[in-house]
């Protein structure tokens, strides 16, 4: 990445240079109190939708979405149907898939995440389609080659027989590669003022002089950023305490990374620097490691914050423990629309 090194001030700006659009469907088994089917839609990792086997029907989240089903409605009736598709075929391969890992009882999940990117600046697109189950990879697409990739050697006869329907590969590649991302223009459209990319003021913190400096960000947008400290240009693993990603009251977020740092020397503090990622921006925020713009209770700044804005987690905190919680997906980050050509069985 390109770097641009700032001071901590405020610094909200818009930048649009890549965007992706996700399904993710999750099928359950043995698991208590929660639905045995979920899909959940995404735009630049931002909910727009979800479903579930309890109502079988799509139910919009947000506003822009809520406007694109009033203006096509055929769209919402589509995701319905697509859902009620899926909550059975996801059942019945879920079944299929512990007869052949022997499985006879447990905790078994089967998932599937698909959708595409598309970077503004240059046009490109890249699909994607894959599987896992119960955390591991199970089948991936490989758009190019149209043949199916399977890192599990109990996924190999699936892999065989899904190569030979050259029908239905090239129908991923039209979905994702193409019909996806012009999806995904359109729900750009919709959402051009909720889903811009806003980066955060960023601080440095600190309670007392022996205590971590604290990196804070906040109001950014997206939640789909990660903060470290560095040395020299190394990222830094021991000495940091990351914080998670908590939601503002205004629809953005905030997040913090700790540096102790009692054994760095005071003439070394300024090898010292946070940096600051957002998801699909190509500049990092970088905040030098200087003494004269830790904010503080003990009198070198403006004080330190009596208490940080911190929200409570919608709906999404079900549905996200369940697609990021339960299958570590090895992608980076990311229909006419994205989903319907699942038609054939795991065995």
């Amino acid at each position: 990445m390109r770097t641009l090194f700032v001071l901590p001030i405020l610094f909200h700006v818009a930048s649009t240079v890549k965007h992706s659009m996700t399904y993710v469907f999750t099928a359950s088994y043995g698991v208590q109190e929660f639905p045995e089917f979920v899909g959940v839609g995404m735009v630049d990792g931002v909910q727009f939708g979800y479903c579930n086997s309890t109502t079988d029907a799509a139910v919009p989240t947000r506003e822009w979405i809520k406007e694109f089903f009033k203006d096509n409605p055929q769209d919402l009736e589509w995701y319905s149907a697509e859902c009620l598709g899926h909550h059975y075929f996801f059942k019945a391969q879920i079944d299929i898939a512990m007869r052949r890992f022997n499985q006879s009882g447990g905790v078994h999940i089967l998932q599937k995440m698909s959708g595409c990117e598309w970077d503004e600046e240059t046009g490109e697109t890249v699909g994607y389609n894959q599987y896992g189950y119960d955390g591991e990879d199970f089948l991936a697409l490989d758009m190019e080659t149209l043949t199916w990739v399977a890192p599990n050697p109990k996924s190999f006869m699936t892999k065989l027989r899904w190569d030979t329907d050259k029908a239905r590969l090239q129908i991923n590649k039209d979905v994702f590669m193409h019909n996806c991302p012009k999806w995904l223009k359109k729900y750009l459209q919709y959402g051009s003022n909720s889903l811009q990319k806003v980066l955060p003021s960023v601080s440095l913190l600190q309670k007392s002089p022996s205590s971590s400096v604290s990196c804070f960000a906040t109001g950014f947008y997206p939640d789909r950023a990660v903060m470290f400290w560095r040395k020299d240009g190394e990222e830094l693993y021991e000495g940091v305490d990351h914080g998670e990603i908590l939601p503002n009251n205004d629809e953005t977020f905030q997040m913090s990374a700790d540096l102790n740092i009692s054994s760095v020397k005071l003439e070394d503090r300024e090898r010292y620097e946070c940096v600051f990622q957002l998801y699909g921006v190509e500049e990092d925020i970088i905040t030098r490691l200087d003494k004269s713009m830790i904010r503080s209770n003990h009198g070198s700044t403006s004080g330190f914050p009596v208490a940080l804005v911190a929200g409570v987690a919608s709906g999404l905190l079900l549905l996200f423990l369940c697609v990021a919680g339960l299958w570590k997906w090895r992608k980076n980050n990311s229909g006419e629309q994205c989903t319907s050509e699942e038609k054939t069985a795991l065995k």
